[in-house]
């Protein structure tokens, strides 16, 4: 009986029928394999091709995106950030002084310009013997004529040139003069001093205006101490009126 149940389970192995069923389980579980298989390659595959760097990875792209992001912000916060530039100095800049600690400005002085001094010219005709009183003035006297203008002064009072010139007399004029200076001025009249107690002077002396050429005396016919001054025209003993010719060059005398 044994063997009856084997024959017919062997009889039913070799049955196509029951072969086509046996064979289709087989058959899944081969293309489950082979899935399951493809699956794994194409994993592996991804992965090989990530570490190759044929195509970047997901996780990759996302931190290069946030590495130029990160560096485009530094970049724009520099831009704002950064502080204009500085030329560079020799010497470094001195701190500005706070308004407290300022020195206060000098205040402006303004200083009037002295006067410059001018020099008067020297006048070129002056009174012979200055602050003398005329004692005789030109003109007729006791009958004759009176040929010059007297100054009184003390005796030794100086006597000054009248004008600049060349001494042409000097001593004794005789004619009762006494000691007697005569000056040449160059321009046509000469001027005389007489009765001098002692001469300054010589013949051929150049001699400025205001320039000492004798001092006062009572020499030839002198009643006392005096200047006796003519005024001689185009040649010597040619006198004329010696006021109207000193009033004529700024002098004034009393006559």
């Amino acid at each position: 009986m044994q063997e009856e149940d084997t024959t017919i389970q062997n009889d039913r192995r070799d049955d196509p029928e029951v072969i086509r069923h046996r064979a289709l389980p087989s058959r899944r579980t081969r293309l489950l394999v082979v899935g399951a298989v493809a699956a794994v390659g194409l994993a592996v595959a991804g992965v090989a091709v990530a570490a190759t760097g044929d195509e970047p990875a997901p996780k990759t792209v996302a931190v290069d995106a946030q590495a130029r992001a990160e560096a485009v912000d530094r970049a724009d916060r520099s831009a704002r950030e950064s502080p204009a530039p500085v030329t560079p100095s020799a010497s470094p800049a001195s701190p500005t002084p706070s308004p407290s600690t300022a020195t206060p400005k000098a205040k402006a002085t303004t200083t009037t310009p002295k006067p410059k001094k001018t020099t008067k010219p020297k006048p070129a005709w002056v009174i012979p013997m200055k602050g003398a009183q005329i004692t005789s003035c030109f003109g007729q006297r006791w009958g004759t004529l009176h040929a010059g203008i007297d100054f009184a002064m003390p005796a030794g009072t100086p006597i000054h040139a009248a004008a600049a010139g060349t001494v042409v007399k000097a001593g004794d004029a005789g004619d009762g003069y006494g000691n007697s200076v005569f000056i040449d001025h160059g321009n046509g009249y000469l001027t005389h001093y007489a009765h001098q107690s002692r001469l300054a002077v010589a013949v051929g002396d150049k001699v400025s205006a205001g320039e000492v050429i004798g001092y006062e005396g009572s020499t030839g016919d002198s009643t006392g101490p005096h200047l006796h001054f003519e005024v001689h025209q185009g040649q010597m003993w040619n006198q004329i009126d010696p006021a109207p010719f000193l009033r004529a060059r700024g002098i004034n005398v009393a006559c």
